[in-house]
């Protein structure tokens, strides 16, 4: 039987929230106050083992986990990262990659930045999935501070204190606006 992306996401959402829904007499015990909060963190710890928020600023990291909770438990949502924080070398290793790929640096900025620019470099960007959570965030991300900054990509968010104006691609500069 072949299951398309489409249902194996919905199989493992379902999963998550019997998971979390199992999980929240053991939060209970340990945060009464904060007990879904915490089931939730739990699940969607389980569900993406693979990220990381080590590196994100903690008013990233708040506004973010505080975000998930909310889709999770009001809106069935879930949203994983996929890239959070990255040093400097990784991310000039991601825009040599780019670079080479695509033949420019010119043509790399429409798809990553050299670390000097890189919001994941300063701790405030997260790239998540699956794209119903993108989606989630794109409309309920501003009452946290994440705000999707690039037309291009779906998957990018940044914590930013005011909506920015969202540019077409990383290396689009802003208009200037003269009065």
């Amino acid at each position: 039987m072949i299951v398309s992306d489409t249902s194996r996401d919905r199989i493992f959402a379902i999963l998550t929230r019997f998971l979390a829904l199992a999980l929240l007499p053991f939060a209970f015990v340990c945060a009464p106050g904060r007990a879904r909060f915490l089931a939730c963190q739990w699940a969607l710890g389980l569900r993406f083992p693979d990220e990381d928020l080590a590196g994100l600023t903690a008013t990233t990291r708040d506004a973010l986990t505080a975000a998930r909770a909310v889709a999770f438990w009001r809106d069935r949502r879930l949203i994983g990262v996929t890239s959070g924080h990255r040093d400097h070398a990784r991310q000039r290793e991601l825009f040599a990659e780019e670079v080479a790929r695509l033949g420019s640096p010119h043509a790399a900025r429409t798809r990553v930045l050299p670390a000097e620019e890189s919001a994941h470099v300063k701790g405030i960007a997260v790239d998540v999935r699956p794209v119903e959570g993108a989606r989630w965030l794109e409309d309920h991300g501003a009452a946290y501070g994440l705000y999707r900054t690039y037309r291009n990509e779906w998957w990018h968010f940044e914590y930013r204190t005011s909506r920015p104006e969202q540019r077409p691609h990383p290396g689009a500069r802003l208009a200037l606006v003269l009065s």
